[in-house]
């Protein structure tokens, strides 16, 4: 059992949302050598899970993420590496992802919120991307995904400064989906996740491929489609005026 403190993932999942907590709170939930490498196994784990139609990442407390822990590396590993991975896992979890932000999202902390869909934040957030501070060079895939969501100027602000920016300047980014004032952001992360949630997951995981740039599944989509009742059971549900049951899985 994990005690209060100790670094660890957790996780939950009710009404179709899994909600997935950095917690190390001594370290402002900076992630630990065994956190990055236990992520990837987790996210596979709920993408199986039939009842998770969404996924929400936040940290525990006052804090997103602050990023890694380097006290807890050995000498064989390889943090860039470890990083990676579990960003790249998260941006290939099949299902909607929503990064719910306060505090400090920092260095592995941005690398993870970015490798989600969408992200919400509290006022007061902070925003930083810092491996020009240890002389690191940014992963080219993280670089890339990072310009991609902020574009090209902001990338090379955040990667060439090192500084932390607050929340509004993440707004003005794109970095940011909604800023919501204090105390709001729990509320409306749960509410979004349900309307999410209540989604046709055809539609979600369709546009995602197409929006991450994926161009060699437009058949596949198409067949998926036309092997659906989602459509007929959208516009049914919109004449009736009642909420659709959609019925298409992954």
């Amino acid at each position: 059992m994990n005690s209060a403190g100790d670094p660890a993932l957790l996780h939950t999942v009710a009404d179709g949302v899994a909600t997935v907590v950095v917690s190390h709170p001594t370290k402002r939930n900076a992630m630990t050598a065994a956190m990055w490498r236990a992520l990837p196994e987790l996210l596979a784990g709920l993408a199986d899970d039939p009842a998770v139609r969404v996924l929400v990442l936040t940290g525990a407390g006052p804090t997103f993420c602050a990023g890694a822990d380097i006290s807890s590396l050995t000498g064989d590993d390889d943090p860039r590496a470890l990083a990676v991975t579990a960003e790249e896992a998260l941006a290939a979890f099949p299902k909607p992802t929503l990064a719910a932000i306060r505090g400090f999202c920092v260095g592995g902390g941005s690398q993870l919120a970015a490798a989600c869909d969408l992200r919400f934040a509290e006022e007061g957030a902070s925003f930083g991307v810092t491996p020009a501070k240890l002389g690191i060079v940014y992963p080219a895939s993280s670089t890339r995904r990072l310009a991609s969501l902020v574009g090209p100027a902001w990338a090379k602000y955040l990667l060439f400064s090192a500084e932390l920016i607050d929340a509004e300047a993440a707004l003005r980014a794109g970095f940011l989906n909604e800023l919501l004032p204090a105390g709001r952001l729990d509320k409306r992360v749960a509410e979004f996740a349900r309307i999410l949630a209540s989604r046709s997951q055809l539609t979600q995981a369709a546009a995602k491929e197409f929006a991450d740039g994926r161009t060699d599944r437009e058949d596949h989509w198409e067949a998926q489609a036309a092997g659906s009742d989602d459509t007929a059971e959208g516009v049914a549900a919109f004449l009736e005026r009642r909420p659709p049951a959609f019925t298409w899985t992954p």
